[in-house]
């Protein structure tokens, strides 16, 4: 296999000898990453580029091409999400058979080999893909690393290595590291949950095992499980793999339609209804007390069990309304956790709920990963009872607010429409007035990976809703990109 000259990439294979190769154009519209970027994908869809063929290094293609190292590390990255080039440990980067749609093809279909990519695992898979640095696609679910507080998770975590020593090579308790739970439990009951550090509360590894916990210790094959429509897509699949009956509520502004649930559980007579009652995503609404009334009534009127989903409650500005302290834990079981706020790489989160559901899941939690990272529980801990975890979470949400409200004007620019703008978390749920999963395709073509609102209904219809990080006012690169495409799509084109 031979490789590339340096001047391969950018002449192109019916440019006559002498021509100008590739030149970055530093005042256009498009950044310079894009720019690239389509002048390769141009060249590996016109067969300039060989299958099979090695690119330059990062080092040799940023001085050849006269733009910095930072510009070609984004657009390899932008060829790997597109399925163009892979990238092979100590050797370099290749280009490889085509495996994603291109922008000029026929329009993809409910059905076709495209909609079977673009789907949970797919968004899942290039929302958490390896890169070189610590850009976010504007899909993501976290906010960018320079809006973290690095120093202080790295001053905790050194502090628990000095400190700490052998009692941190066993597994650990089997309900988690107890002065986390304390801590945790205090917090709870500042805010009217009432739990016991011993007897309501246990860690998992995040929110997203915490409800896997739940969800493997309740449900069996052929229940029936309520989910809010729409709501978190990684849900409906976790539901949909135990054999679960899928059932979606709609979301208002207040909560779940109080009336729609009053139909739905007296036909479908549920196990389990799963609910984000503070900062929802993707909508960004919180529930208001009448509704949580409500909603637990129909749940004691039909004997079902609600897992409150606790997840972005820290964006909230005040404490919000909780049906786990309405309820006092009865039927409720609420998960939270640090990802959104702290580091999702420690992986830290909690349950609480009943003391016998407690232990039913304490249970399940053993079975299938033993106990929690007590090291990852320990950093945590230190990082609450320092006492800065609450001043950096007030500059987070400062923050975030900020970028929302540039968001939602981003948004209104491109003529998509926030039916009810909302007043906390890190999302806008926005209406583009066209199949967003087209949409998303699209995007995926040119290396930006979208949210389209289809994967948030359990029932996966076409819809127009799109979620949006408000961190992506911050990536100059997409909303030139979203313009083109929605652009061309709302003037009935087949594509852009």
């Amino acid at each position: 296999m031979r490789s590339l000259a340096p001047s391969d990439p950018y002449s192109s294979p019916s440019t006559p000898p002498g021509s100008p190769r590739w030149q970055p154009l530093r005042d256009a519209q498009s950044s310079l990453v894009t720019q690239l970027t389509d002048h390769l994908a141009s060249r590996i869809h016109s067969h300039g580029l060989r299958v099979g063929a090695r690119l330059p290094s990062v080092r040799a293609l940023a001085s050849d091409m006269n733009v910095s190292r930072f510009t070609v590390v984004q657009t390899y990255d932008r060829l790997v999400a597109q399925g163009l080039i892979q990238s092979r440990r100590g050797a370099g980067y290749y280009v490889c058979a085509r495996t994603t749609p291109v922008l000029g093809a026929e329009e993809p279909t409910r059905g076709d080999t495209v909609q079977t990519v673009f789907d949970t695992s797919f968004l899942l898979r290039n929302i958490l893909r390896e890169t070189t640095g610590t850009e976010l696609p504007s899909s993501a679910g976290l906010l960018p690393a320079d809006w973290m507080d690095a120093d202080m998770v790295g001053a905790a975590l050194r502090a628990v290595g000095r400190n700490t020593g052998a009692q941190l090579l066993g597994y650990g308790s089997a309900k988690g590291y107890l002065p986390l739970r304390q801590q945790i439990a205090s917090v709870l009951q500042m805010q009217d949950v009432p739990a016991h550090p011993a007897h309501h509360v246990m860690t998992v590894a995040g929110v997203t095992q915490g409800l896997d916990v739940i969800l493997r210790a309740l449900v069996q094959p052929g229940d029936t499980v309520l989910v809010e429509d729409p709501a978190w897509f990684l849900v409906f699949a976790r539901l949909r793999a135990l054999g679960a009956n899928v059932v979606g509520v709609p979301r208002l502004a207040d909560g779940p339609d109080v009336v729609a649930l009053q139909h739905i559980a007296q036909r479908h007579r549920p196990t389990l209804f799963i609910v984000n009652t503070a900062v929802h995503n993707p909508t960004g609404f919180s529930l208001s007390a009448g509704v949580a009334h409500e909603v637990l009534k129909i749940a004691e009127q039909f004997d079902f069990m609600l897992v409150e989903d606790d997840t972005y409650a820290d964006f909230y500005p005040t404490t919000p309304v909780r049906l786990a302290a309405l309820d006092r834990l009865k039927r409720v079981m609420l998960v939270g956790g640090y990802s959104k706020t702290l580091a999702a790489s420690l992986r830290v989160g909690y349950i609480a709920a009943a003391p016998a559901l407690i232990e039913k899941l304490t249970d399940i939690k053993l079975l299938g990963a033993l106990t929690s990272p007590e090291l990852n529980e320990r950093v945590v801990h230190r990082v609450l009872v320092d006492g800065n975890y609450k001043r950096h979470v007030e500059r987070l949400r400062a923050r975030v607010e900020t970028a929302r409200d540039r968001c939602l004007k981003a948004l209104g620019k491109l003529d998509c429409v926030v039916h009810t703008p909302p007043t906390a978390g890190m999302f806008v749920w926005a209406d583009c007035g066209v199949d967003t999963e087209i949409v998303a395709q699209h995007a995926a073509a040119q290396g930006e990976i979208l949210a389209p609102g289809f994967l948030f209904s359990p029932q996966q219809t076409p819809s127009t809703f799109i979620r949006v990080s408000v961190s992506a006012v911050e990536n100059k690169a997409i909303w030139p990109l979203l313009s083109n495409i929605l652009g061309h799509l709302r003037a009935g084109r087949r594509t852009p």
